[in-house]
């Protein structure tokens, strides 16, 4: 960015500011973004207060955390400003958790948890966070807090933390993701495919579905996940005592994706070109069928789930030895490039000013937890503007 950026931000800005319907808020968040975006590391309200002059702590506080805001002509104004700018057939819509430890337990939602985002369990808040990403570009475009089980079941603590009655209902994170998924669709944003972490990929009804949307998607999974070959069939075999059987069952029992890749051909494949020349690692892909349908117990081969959705399992030896497994409903023409493609795409996108913004949404997350969407609506602008002078 020139060094004229702020005479232009608010300019840029106007769309989203008239969809705030406050004076002081239009006020304030030029501000605030110029804060986000600005020089310097701390990305809390404090030290931007500070530097920015524009206003007090206690003002952007209260613009952040205490405000009452309707989150709906904010979240529209940028989800259309983000399909203008990254939208389309080649853009990704990337599912994941972002951990925000915590050390103690008044802030909502906050629990000991396993975090993907820390790759332990910690004590932290875990958000929903739901990406629209193209040619390297992020933008935030959706996320929410999961409740854990401990907070659903306590009332009381519902109630002092003023959890508003809607959002009571326990929700798995899969179930937030596709909430989540189904309000950008509607809002009109385009992307041409799903990505996601195993967190959610080892969800049958997560992965289920993303198909029945009619989604193309590409998710990681545990290398112990059950799969069939693609060419299982469904049999009666004739029972050798008792009555016949009544339901079908799979021809060959199924494997877990390690076993299934184990005999397959190990590729070398480079994705894109890093600083530091091509990235690259081992890839192999099998057409299989997910052994998630019903659960069905056989005699000789005691409890199964029956074959699903035909899919891609995928394969990755980095390296470093560590060895990854994908599931990705891909077309059965797709090339292991293109493969390997979309499963880097979701790791192409976490730039340091991604990582800038969730250390800010930090401090507007502790107080009131669904004052996260307006929060999360600057912060996504805040990377579109930053975008928009990229491309000047």
């Amino acid at each position: 960015m020139d060094g004229n950026w702020q005479s232009d931000l608010e300019g840029w800005l106007a769309p989203f500011l008239v969809a705030l319907r406050h004076k002081t808020r239009a006020r304030m968040c030029p501000a605030y973004i110029e804060g986000l975006i600005g020089p310097g590391d701390r990305k809390s309200i404090q030290p931007m207060a500070e530097r920015t002059g524009a206003a007090s702590y206690d003002q952007f506080h209260h613009f952040i955390a205490s405000s009452p805001w309707d989150p709906a002509p904010v979240e529209a104004a940028l989800l259309s400003e983000a399909d203008r700018q990254v939208g389309g057939n080649d853009a990704w819509l990337i599912i994941d958790d972002t951990a925000l430890p915590k050390k103690g337990n008044h802030s909502v939602g906050v629990a000991p948890q396993y975090a993907s985002a820390l790759g332990k369990r910690a004590n932290c808040q875990t958000l929903v966070s739901v990406t629209l990403a193209s040619n390297e570009v992020p933008v935030m475009v959706g996320l929410r807090l999961f409740l854990p089980e401990s907070w659903i079941c306590d009332t009381a603590r519902l109630d002092h933390a003023r959890v508003p009655d809607d959002v009571r209902d326990y929700k798995t994170k899969p179930e937030i993701a596709l909430a989540e998924i189904d309000r950008v669709r509607a809002a009109g944003v385009r992307f041409g495919c799903v990505l996601a972490d195993a967190g959610y990929g080892l969800s049958a009804p997560f992965r289920q579905a993303l198909s029945a949307r009619g989604l193309t998607w590409a998710v990681g999974i545990p290398f112990k996940q059950k799969v069939y070959p693609a060419d299982v069939k469904m049999i009666f075999p004739v029972a050798k005592r008792g009555r016949p059987r009544q339901r079908h069952i799979p021809d060959t029992k199924s494997i877990t994706a390690q076993a299934m890749l184990e005999t397959a051909k190990w590729q070398k494949v480079s994705w894109r070109r890093g600083t530091k020349g091509a990235l690259s690692a081992r890839f192999a892909a099998v057409r299989v069928r997910i052994a998630d349908g019903p659960p069905q117990r056989i005699r000789d081969m005691g409890a199964q789930h029956l074959p699903g959705e035909e899919v891609w399992v995928v394969g990755e030896h980095r390296s470093t030895g560590e060895r990854k497994y994908y599931l990705s409903n891909f077309p059965a023409e797709a090339t292991l490039k293109q493969l390997a493609g979309a499963i880097k795409a979701r790791w192409m996108v976490i730039i340091p000013f991604f990582a800038g913004s969730i250390t800010g949404l930090q401090a507007a997350a502790v107080s009131f937890i669904f004052g996260v969407t307006p929060p999360m609506a600057i912060f996504g602008r805040s990377l579109l503007y930053v975008h928009s002078q990229r491309v000047a």
